[in-house]
């Protein structure tokens, strides 16, 4: 049963999803005391977690700030903000996916249920991939360019496991949705964009020109 952490100020929608994800035999948590949204996670050790952005105190990019200096635990967002801007700022601050209000909860629960999917059942235990001079380590998420080691969340990880598992060949957008989040009608295509461009930053900032390529009309592809 996995343990899911809600950090809503709105009792009425925080209700409305605990109740929710209940029947889908979660084991929910709902914050109340938005001072202290850090300190609970780190008693709580939730597998997911459900954040708004606008709360009293902190928002919810400084908890999600937080979480990512000491976590790589999925974060989705889930905020009545609709900006492309808000979105690219979610992704860069480490979420996983991003829900605009109103939403579907049975929307809601199929990006958890496969975000759940994703995050504990994608390593393959005591493997690695090499290609064209990065190593990417599956036991802890990390790549190694030039004997040095560089974090990565779990979208960027994804990507370029799967990138690299299939070098060679052009992955269409659509594929790299759907190999990341099972339904790509239900993720933004801007998701994808901002992941692939901080992973290429990461690959650059370490020493790796053009290791992912896109073809224009096409897709991405490492050569």
């Amino acid at each position: 049963m996995a343990k899911i952490m809600i950090v809503e100020d709105e009792a009425v929608i925080r209700q409305l999803i605990g109740e929710e994800l209940t029947k889908w035999r979660f084991d929910v948590y709902q914050i109340t005391d938005f001072s202290q949204v850090f300190e609970e996670f780190e008693q709580i050790a939730p597998q997911l977690v459900l954040l708004d952005i606008n709360l009293p105190v902190y928002d919810g990019y400084y908890w999600c700030q937080k979480i990512r200096e000491v976590s790589k635990v999925p974060i989705i967002f889930i905020s009545s903000r609709n900006t492309n801007m808000d979105q690219i700022m979610a992704m860069n601050m480490g979420a996983d996916d991003y829900i605009t209000k109103p939403f579907h909860v049975d929307i809601l629960v199929a990006k958890i249920n496969a975000l759940l999917r994703r995050s504990y059942n994608y390593a393959e235990s005591g493997e690695a991939l090499e290609h064209n001079g990065i190593t990417l380590n599956i036991d802890n998420s990390s790549m190694t360019i030039q004997q040095e080691v560089v974090d990565l969340s779990k979208n960027e990880y994804r990507l370029l496991f799967i990138l690299m598992k299939q070098h060679g060949k052009i992955l269409s957008r659509d594929k790299l949705l759907r190999a990341l989040w099972d339904d790509e009608r239900f993720v933004d295509d801007n998701t994808l964009t901002v992941n692939i461009n901080r992973l290429r930053r990461k690959i650059e900032q370490a020493g790796i020109e053009d290791y992912i390529q896109t073809k224009v009309g096409q897709g991405y592809i490492v050569p």
